[in-house]
C-alpha cells in the first residue's frame, strides 16, 4: 500500500501513525453496525456513536460498565464464565455463525443480533472488539419466505382437483400430492421412482407421446396437451396437462413439474352437447333456428369471434356467405356476400376436402382479397373445414379469432362439428330450396339473436319455458358484475346450476369456484371451514388450514343453504363481505379477500329474520341481486326435454341401447308433481334406464302413484297412462304375469304387487289376451 503523501514529500513515522490514527477513528464513527471496544475484564472502554441508536444508552451510561449490561437478562448470569472463556482462547468469530445471539436495549427490549468478536493485541494490553449488527429485518424476511413456502407447499399438497408432482430430467416422479392420489389412484409409496408414461394409453406410448412431450417442455418451456389418460386400476379419464420444465442458474435442466386436470365431466358434455345439437340441427327445417343452433354450437365448443358458412351455388359456380356470428362488431351491412371459389382458402378447402388452419393471415397463400370478408372484421385467425355431404361437398365452414392460434383439439372438434353440420344442410334443402330459407331467417334474425343468448349459452341448464328463460336472462344480467347474488328456489331445483352460469359468464370465470353446503359440515366445525385456522388453535388442530373463503380469493364463493348457517357465524361473514378481510382461528393476522359471494337456500329467509332466527343485516348483504329458480311443476313444458336428456346420459353411462320414450309413459312424466324437482326426476329416471336393457324406456310408474297418493288423488291423465303401459307390456310379454322375461319382470316389480295393481286399475285377461 502507498504511503500518505504531503505536498512536499513524504509523512514522517510519527505523522502517517496520526494519519492514520484518524483514518481508523472516522472508519470506526461511521461504521453502520455497533462497536464496542472492551478490556479482558468486559468493561466497556470505547464506543461509536451506532451503539447509542441501536441499545438507546449515551457514551457516560456505558464507559467502564460490564458488557453485561446489553446482554438480556436470561444470559446474564451464564455469560462472565463464556467471556473468561473467551479470554483464555482468544479467537476471531465471525458474522454468521449461526448462532442464536440476541441483544437488550436500555429499555430492556430485546433484538435479534449477529455479533463478530475479535482479539486486538496492542502494547498497553489486550482487548475485544465486538461489532453488533441488529438483523430484526433479516429475520423477519426469512419467516416471510419460510411461510409464504410452507403455505405453498401445503396448498401443492392438499389441492385435490389437481394432480401436481415432479419428474426428474428422465420422466420418473420425485412427488405427488393428495390431487394426484384421488385423480390417478395411486399413493406415494406407489408411484415414486416410476415412469410418467405409466399414465398413458399404449397406443400413445407407443407413438413416443410421453418423450414428446418432454421434449417440447426442453425447447419451449412448457408442453400442453388433452386426451385420455389411465388410472391405477385400468380406466380412462380425458385429462388436460401442463408439463413445466425447471431448469438451474447455467440452465441445466433439473426436472419438470407436471399439473393434471380431470376434464372427463367436460369431455361427455361436450359430447352430450354435440349430439343435441345434432338432433336440434337434424329436426331444423326453419333456417334460422339452425344456423342459431349452428352458432350457439360452434360457441360452445371453441372460442371464436367469427363465423360463418361459404355454401357452394352451382347456378353461379361460386360460394354464398352466410354469416353465422359477427360477435363485438356491427351487424351485417351486406345482404348477399359472394365468395370465388379459385384462389381462395374456402374453395381450396371446398375441392381438396381438408381443413386448412392459418394462425395468420399469410398473403404469400392466397390474396389479401380472399380474405376480406374476415379482414374487414378484424379476424386475424381462421379455421377453414370442409362440410362433406353423401353426393357433394355443400361448401365450407369458416370459423375465426381476433388473436390467438388454433391447437389440435379444437380443429378436431370443428371438423366433426362441420360432419354435422353437413347432415342438417342436407336435411334443410331437400325440403326447401336454400334461398327461400335465407330470406326468412334475415326476418327472423332479431329474434333468434336474443332466443341464442337465452336459451342456447347455458350449458347442462335444460328448459324452454318462460319462468326458466326468465331465470337465464337474470344471470346474464348479473353475472358481467360483482354484486352479491341470492338463488332461491326448492329443494334439487338445480341452484347450484345456476351458481356456476353466473360464476362461468362472470369476469372471474378463470379463478376457482369454490362451494360450502352450510347444512353439510357440523356447526363446530363450520367457522374452521369457512375462515381456516392457525395451528394449534384447537385440539387437533396439528397443521395450518386454508379456508374456503381464503382459497376463494379473486374467484367465487358459493355458500350453499345458507339458511343453515349459525347466528353466531352469520355477524363473521358479514363482516368478511363488507370489510373484505378474514382472521383465521386463532390467528391474528388480518388477510384481504377478494371474492364474488353468490348465496342459495331453500328456506323462507325473511321469515326467518321475523323469527329472529337469521340475522336482518346480512340477509339484506345478500339479497342484492335474488334470483328465484322455479319448482319443475311449474316447467311442464320442460319435463320432456329433461327427460330425453337424463335418459341418454345414463344409457350412454351404462351402456343401454334405450330407442324411444312410450307416449303414455311421457304423459304420465308431464302429469306427475316432481315434489323433488329435477333431482327425483333424473333418479327416477336413472332407475328407469337399470331396468331397461333395450328398447322401449320401462319405468316404474306404480312409484309415482305412490309418492303422489301422500298429497293428492292419482290424476286421471296418468292413471290411464299407467293402465296403457301394463297392458302394452302385458301384451309384449304374451300375457305372462311372473317367471322369467314376464312382464312382472319387465316392470321391474313383485307378481304380487303387479296382481293388486291390475285388479286396481281394472285389467281384465281379456284386455290383454
Amino acid at each position: 500500500m502507498a504511503e500518505p503523501q504531503t505536498g512536499k514529500g513524504r509523512l514522517s513515522e510519527g505523522e502517517s501513525r496520526v494519519a492514520d490514527g484518524a483514518l481508523f477513528e472516522r472508519l470506526f464513527e461511521q461504521s453502520p453496525d455497533a462497536v464496542i471496544v472492551a478490556d479482558e475484564s468486559g468493561r466497556i472502554i470505547q464506543m461509536n456513536e451506532q451503539v447509542r441508536e441501536s441499545f438507546g444508552y449515551s457514551p457516560e451510561e456505558l464507559l467502564q460498565q460490564p458488557v453485561e449490561i446489553l446482554i438480556p437478562r436470561r444470559f446474564q448470569e451464564a455469560h462472565p464464565a463464556h467471556r473468561r472463556r473467551y479470554t483464555e482462547h482468544p479467537h476471531r468469530r465471525s458474522m454468521g455463525a449461526g448462532l442464536d445471539l440476541f441483544a437488550r436495549r436500555k429499555d430492556g427490549s430485546e433484538f435479534p443480533a449477529d455479533i463478530m468478536l475479535s482479539p486486538v493485541a496492542t502494547s498497553e494490553g489486550r482487548y475485544i472488539l465486538a461489532v453488533i449488527r441488529d438483523i430484526t429485518e433479516q429475520r423477519l424476511l426469512q419467516k416471510s419466505l419460510h411461510d409464504i413456502e410452507a403455505r405453498f407447499r401445503l396448498f401443492v399438497e392438499n389441492v385435490r382437483d389437481y394432480a401436481i408432482f415432479r419428474l426428474d430430467p428422465t420422466g420418473r416422479v420425485q412427488s405427488w400430492n393428495l390431487g394426484a392420489e384421488r385423480i390417478k389412484g395411486y399413493k406415494a409409496n406407489e408411484i415414486i421412482g416410476r415412469h410418467f408414461s405409466c399414465f398413458y394409453t399404449p397406443e400413445d406410448t407407443e407413438r413416443g407421446k410421453p418423450e414428446e412431450l418432454l421434449q417440447t417442455a426442453r425447447e419451449h418451456g412448457r408442453a400442453e396437451s388433452e386426451g385420455w389418460r389411465l388410472r391405477k386400476d385400468g380406466s380412462r379419464f380425458w385429462a388436460n396437462t401442463v408439463i413445466t420444465c425447471v431448469r438451474d442458474d447455467q440452465g441445466r435442466v433439473e426436472g419438470f413439474v407436471k399439473v393434471t386436470r380431470d376434464f372427463t365431466s367436460r369431455k361427455k358434455a361436450e359430447e352430450a352437447m354435440l349430439l343435441g345439437l345434432t338432433r336440434e340441427m337434424l329436426s331444423a327445417l326453419d333456417i334460422g333456428k339452425l344456423f342459431g343452433a349452428i352458432s350457439s354450437g360452434i360457441g360452445e365448443l371453441v372460442e371464436n369471434d367469427f363465423s360463418a358458412l361459404a355454401l357452394y351455388d352451382s347456378a353461379s359456380g361460386g360460394f354464398r356467405l352466410q354469416v353465422l356470428d359477427s360477435r363485438h362488431g356491427e351487424e351485417e351491412a351486406e345482404d348477399d356476400v359472394r365468395l370465388l371459389v379459385e384462389g381462395t382458402p374456402a374453395g381450396q378447402v371446398f375441392l381438396s376436402g381438408k381443413p386448412i388452419v392459418l394462425n395468420e393471415l399469410d398473403t404469400t397463400l392466397f390474396e389479401a382479397s380472399a380474405y376480406e370478408p374476415l379482414i374487414s372484421r378484424g379476424i386475424r385467425t381462421a379455421c377453414y373445414l370442409p362440410l362433406p355431404s353423401l353426393e357433394r361437398n355443400l361448401g365450407t365452414l369458416i370459423v375465426g379469432r381476433r388473436s390467438g392460434s388454433w391447437n389440435a383439439q379444437e380443429v378436431e372438434k370443428l371438423t366433426l362439428m362441420a360432419t354435422q353440420i353437413s347432415l342438417a344442410l342436407d336435411n334443410v334443402i331437400s325440403s326447401r330450396m336454400m334461398a327461400q330459407l335465407a330470406e326468412k331467417m334475415r326476418q327472423e334474425r332479431s329474434y333468434l339473436e336474443e332466443e341464442l343468448r337465452t336459451v342456447y349459452s347455458f350449458e347442462e341448464i335444460i328448459g324452454e319455458t318462460r319462468g326458466i328463460k326468465r331465470v337465464l336472462a337474470q344471470v346474464e344480467n348479473v353475472a358481467p358484475t360483482d354484486a352479491t347474488v341470492l338463488i332461491l328456489g326448492e329443494t334439487g331445483t338445480g341452484k347450484e346450476l345456476i351458481a356456476r352460469a353466473i360464476h362461468n359468464l362472470s369476469p372471474r370465470r378463470e379463478q376457482a369456484f369454490v362451494r360450502l353446503n352450510c347444512s353439510a359440515i357440523p356447526a363446530g366445525l363450520l367457522e374452521s371451514e369457512l375462515f381456516g385456522h392457525e395451528k394449534g388453535a384447537f385440539t387437533g388442530a396439528i397443521a395450518q388450514k386454508i379456508g374456503r373463503l381464503e382459497l376463494a380469493h379473486q374467484g367465487t364463493f358459493f355458500l350453499d343453504e345458507v339458511g343453515d348457517l349459525p347466528l353466531e357465524l352469520q355477524p363473521k361473514i358479514l363482516r368478511a363481505l363488507q370489510e373484505r378481510e378474514i382472521e383465521r382461528v386463532g390467528g391474528t393476522k388480518t388477510m384481504p379477500i377478494d371474492l364474488r359471494l353468490v348465496a342459495a337456500t331453500n328456506r323462507d329467509l325473511a321469515k326467518m329474520v321475523a323469527d329472529h332466527q337469521f340475522r336482518a343485516d346480512l340477509y339484506y348483504r345478500l339479497r342484492v341481486f335474488p334470483i328465484e329458480v322455479p319448482p319443475l311443476r311449474e316447467r311442464k313444458d320442460d319435463i320432456p326435454l329433461l327427460v330425453k336428456y337424463f335418459v341418454h346420459k345414463h344409457a350412454r353411462r351404462m351402456n343401454r341401447r334405450i330407442e324411444t320414450i312410450p307416449p303414455d309413459m311421457m304423459r304420465a312424466f308431464v302429469s306427475y308433481p316432481w315434489p323433488g324437482n329435477i333431482r327425483e326426476l333424473e333418479n327416477f329416471l336413472e332407475r328407469a334406464v337399470i331396468l331397461t336393457k333395450e328398447g322401449p324406456l320401462r319405468a316404474p310408474l306404480v312409484e309415482l302413484e305412490s309418492g303422489k297418493s301422500h298429497t293428492e288423488h292419482l290424476d286421471p291423465n296418468l292413471e290411464r297412462a299407467e293402465r296403457d303401459h301394463i297392458l302394452k307390456v302385458l301384451r309384449e310379454a304374451s300375457g305372462h304375469i311372473g317367471g322369467a322375461n314376464g312382464a312382472a319382470e319387465r316392470l321391474g316389480l313383485k307378481r304380487t304387487t303387479l296382481n293388486s295393481k291390475m285388479k286396481k286399475l281394472g285389467i281384465k285377461r281379456k284386455d290383454y289376451i
